[in-house]
């Protein structure tokens, strides 16, 4: 018993040691902070929170969080400093102003990051997926694809 709780303690000590932890920003379809924490040395996990101004009508303003799984590509050694990845992920989201309602946004992502020094990166990233919203008045509800861009900066914590 004491050998096993030994291994699972040194198993969370190298996983945990391993791991790194970022926060970072990007503008593009709307502004965004984010929280990313490494799950392997390849894969990511970010939990953003975006703020819109719909078609820059800041009457109509939506708030969304997301969750994002994130993984590098496997042959991304040949492409000189950059990194691409790839991830799924889900948005929900909730309309403010002349845009009141509420909507969920299951989407996949494709982006490409450059780690500039020690602790700074930039990425350039898209997604793309369906998306629900359920709305007041005339705007009750709507389904249909969506998409956003942005370009964004990592920080990682020491």
């Amino acid at each position: 018993m004491k050998k096993a709780a030994l291994t699972l303690l040194a198993l969370a000590a190298v996983s945990s040691a391993s791991a790194a932890t970022y926060v970072g920003g990007s503008v593009g379809s709307g502004l965004s902070v984010h929280y990313q924490n490494d799950l392997t040395s390849n894969s990511a996990i970010r939990y953003g929170l975006n703020l819109d101004a719909i078609n820059f009508n800041f009457n109509a303003l939506s708030v969304n969080a997301s969750v994002d799984y994130l993984a590098d590509f496997a042959a991304a050694s040949s492409l000189g400093g950059f990194t691409p990845y790839y991830g799924v992920g889900l948005g929900a989201g909730a309309g403010l102003g002349s845009n009141v309602g509420l909507s969920v946004y299951p989407h996949a992502t494709l982006g490409l990051r450059y780690n500039i020094s020690a602790p700074l990166s930039v990425f350039v990233e898209g997604n793309a997926g369906a998306y629900v919203r359920v709305g007041s008045g005339a705007n009750t509800t709507n389904v249909g694809l969506g998409s956003t861009a942005r370009i964004g900066l990592n920080y990682r914590l020491p």
